[in-house]
């Protein structure tokens, strides 16, 4: 545990269909007057729990961190947990992201997770607790807001933030509960560090209500737009994002420990790029604890591959998942946007379903209103703040005199990717970046029948030429706020990333160097 069955590191390794799985666990309590609350990092998919054969909740989803107050289910001594997890890939209402709907793996679709694959952990807290909150970051004003959510019956109790900065307290501020069982404090800093990309400066935040005491930590941020410019603390940057699909050759989506976490964001950083897109998954909390710390922008999204957006039905299952996932992960500077769905155009087999793509969008802003939201990746927009397309064009030529005509008159050419011509067009006026381009292939195991995007390269050379002909086309517009590469590593078939599937290089130290100095220039809309 937490690791799924499918996975070398679960020790079982079975990667054929399971639609359900058990697990048993005997753990030895003392409760005491404490309540006692089960916390599960994430399990795909329908997750039941029973503790000393009382039956406590069902959750569905499985990318999101959930819990269940099982006092009154256990005892002092020894206790018997059940968990039981159903899923089914082939489901048209369960997300399943990038896990295979067939037997193997396919094109971009992989080895699949059952089950539970982040912690499981036991916490004890005092009958007040505080349930969760969120801190609303005014770095111009040099100050936080913080929205809480509490549990107990003591309304006498008053809630307590403190602030500190390198050790130094830099504001504290107290507020009594309202009858909601809510609490609002305004924590003014007398100190002001900025959390800016390639500089990760987190104050840590001590929260006291009653006897319940919690750490946590924030980044003084702002994220806006403003034409054609992303902005952050009111400066222009360029994301130089590259795709990361979280997935790990031994452990699938679980990586084996903090370190392997951590190194996918080192890599990233090595080569130039400023952030990542997380792609059709929900990473793990640790990983965005890594991003924080590094200065590394990401952006939120969900893994909607295989769920049918074209029925009504649909529409309260993937608002309750998706909540779930922008309220866990909201307090992250790291993160400096959100992206619901990806490539929900129509692939000629069913009608899109526009009234969710806008549904989710509204949600999202109302939910967050801090940050921007793309309400579909892939240049399928119903309601947006960023127009984002998808090109994986490798002419360079081609690929450059489509985006110069953006830059000289702000009019954006009608998109091709694979079958899929002419989507949309541009409105006009919408800040624009390009969430996936490049998917340059260079094979390193060829156990695979392997692919990548475009016309094969045939040397590492003509790699490098290819890779910053087409990341030159899109920094060096003026008019262009971002882009994505496909891909960070390789995953089985899919052999494209810029390292191996066990993220060992693949290039010489030349050619990354290369790459590097590709992604790391200044762009054009940051002069």
């Amino acid at each position: 545990m937490p690791y799924c069955i499918e996975s070398r590191l679960s020790g079982i390794g079975y990667t054929s269909f399971v639609n359900l799985v058990w697990y048993r666990k005997t753990i030895e309590l003392s409760p005491d007057s404490n309540r006692v609350v089960l916390h599960i990092g994430a399990a795909d998919y329908i997750t039941s729990v029973i503790v000393n054969g009382k039956y406590i909740g069902r959750h569905r989803g499985g990318y999101t961190s959930f819990s269940f107050d099982i006092t009154d289910a256990v005892v002092s001594g020894e206790n018997e947990i059940f968990i039981l997890c159903e899923d089914d890939n082939k489901n048209r209402f369960v997300p399943r992201g990038k896990q295979s709907e067939r037997l193997k793996s396919h094109g971009c679709d992989y080895t699949r997770t059952t089950g539970i694959w982040q912690s499981v952990y036991i916490e004890y807290t005092p009958k007040d607790y505080i349930a969760d909150f969120r801190i609303y970051p005014d770095a111009e004003n040099s100050k936080i807001s913080i929205e809480f959510d509490l549990v107990g019956e003591n309304k006498s109790l008053d809630v307590e933030a403190k602030a500190i900065f390198d050790g130094k307290s830099v504001g504290t501020s107290k507020s009594k509960v309202l009858e909601n069982g809510r609490a609002n404090i305004t924590l003014n800093l007398s100190e002001t560090h900025l959390w800016e990309v390639g500089n990760g400066r987190l104050y840590d935040l001590n929260l006291r209500y009653g006897e319940d005491k919690v750490k946590s930590y924030f980044g003084l941020r702002s994220v806006s737009l403003d034409g054609y410019k992303f902005l952050i603390n009111g400066k222009s940057v360029f994301q130089r994002l590259v795709l990361d699909q979280g997935f790990y050759k031994d452990g699938i989506y679980t990586a084996k420990d903090d370190g392997e976490l951590k190194r996918d964001i080192e890599l990233s950083l090595s080569v130039g790029f400023n952030g990542a897109r997380l792609h059709q998954k929900v990473f793990d909390p640790r990983f965005l604890y890594f991003c924080d710390i590094l200065g590394y922008i990401v952006w939120g999204e969900y893994g909607n591959w295989g769920f049918d957006i074209s029925s009504k039905k649909g529409v309260q299952i993937f608002a309750n998942e998706w909540s779930e996932a922008v309220k866990r992960d909201f307090n992250h500077p790291s993160i400096i946007g959100w992206c619901p769905f990806n490539e929900t155009w129509d692939y000629k087999k069913r009608p899109q379903y526009d009234g969710l793509l806008s549904h989710i969008y509204e949600l999202t802003k109302e939910i967050d209103p801090t940050r921007p939201c793309i309400d579909t990746s892939g240049n399928y927009h119903v309601k947006t703040d960023i127009y984002d397309v998808h090109d994986y064009n490798g002419d360079v030529e081609f690929f450059k005199n489509n985006f110069d005509k953006f830059a000289v008159s702000g009019e954006l050419y009608e998109h091709v990717l694979l079958d899929n011509p002419g989507r949309q067009k541009y409105p006009g006026g919408l800040p624009v970046m390009v969430s996936e381009y490049g998917g340059i292939k260079w094979e390193t195991d060829s156990k695979f029948k392997s692919w990548g995007y475009g016309e094969d390269v045939h040397s590492p050379e003509e790699f490098a030429q290819r890779y910053c002909g087409l990341t030159d086309a899109l920094i060096q517009n003026k008019n262009m706020c971002g882009f994505c590469y496909t891909q960070l590593y390789d995953i089985e078939q899919e052999q494209n990333g810029l390292f191996t599937y066990t993220r060992e290089k693949k290039f010489s130290d030349e050619v990354y160097e290369k790459i590097k100095a590709s992604n790391a220039q200044i762009a054009e809309i940051e002069k």
